[in-house]
């Protein structure tokens, strides 16, 4: 890796602990308290600045594409960070990605979604996969996907276009399935206990985004 990826690693891992300082304030919580900084911050942080330094890595010959996703990544290190600590993704966030990803569309910026052919179907993959997975949610009860997670993975089609777009839920799920599993083992949760997806198919993105390189 680069050296230059890895000043960017360093970067993304400050801008990781500063979104869960951020997430640990904001939204409000109701009882007013601010938690203090935990494994959440070190898992964080991690995201952070593998995404940076992956980011940087593939795309640092490509500058319009290496800006346009180097927000769509800060937005995402903040989702990340307010998932963990409050189970929420903040309509602030995921509303403004739609149209970020339309503007980056009309102006050319993004790797992945060139042509209106590339959008559209971006568009049904950003509508027909959010739709499969609330409906598959449904025999679990309310809560087993949160709508915030439907709307983040519409704004992210129109980002990733559709391969990544099934990409990013097929890596998202097999994270989820390993991650809980490991927690389980481990005795922190149990069959019962609810656990957001939201970091799970945010992990996803980040490896449609930065794992390979737009075909």
């Amino acid at each position: 890796m680069e050296p230059v990826a890895v000043t960017a690693g360093a970067a993304g891992l400050a801008w990781g602990v500063l979104a869960d300082r951020i997430a640990a304030r904001w939204p409000a919580h109701e009882d007013g308290s601010v938690r203090p900084a935990d494994w959440r911050t070190v898992v964080v942080a991690a995201a952070g600045g593998l995404g940076s330094a992956l980011l940087v890595d593939r795309f640092r010959a490509e500058t319009d594409s290496l800006v346009f996703l180097g927000l769509v990544v800060v937005a995402l290190v903040l989702l990340f960070a307010t998932d963990l600590d409050q189970r929420l993704l903040p309509d602030v966030i995921t509303f403004p990605l739609v149209g970020y990803a339309l503007v980056g569309f009309v102006a050319g910026l993004g790797p992945f979604v060139r042509t209106p052919d590339d959008l559209l179907w971006a568009s049904i993959a950003g509508i027909g996969l959010p739709a499969i997975l609330y409906l598959v949610s449904i025999p679990f009860g309310a809560g087993a996907i949160g709508i915030g997670d439907l709307k983040l993975l519409f704004g992210m089609a129109l980002v990733v276009g559709a391969p990544r777009t099934l990409a990013t839920v097929v890596v998202g799920a097999i994270a989820a399935a390993v991650g809980i599993a490991i927690l389980i083992a481990l005795r922190r949760i149990t069959l019962k206990s609810y656990v957001p997806y939201g970091p799970f198919l945010i992990a996803g993105a980040m490896w449609a985004m930065l794992a390979v390189r737009p075909g």
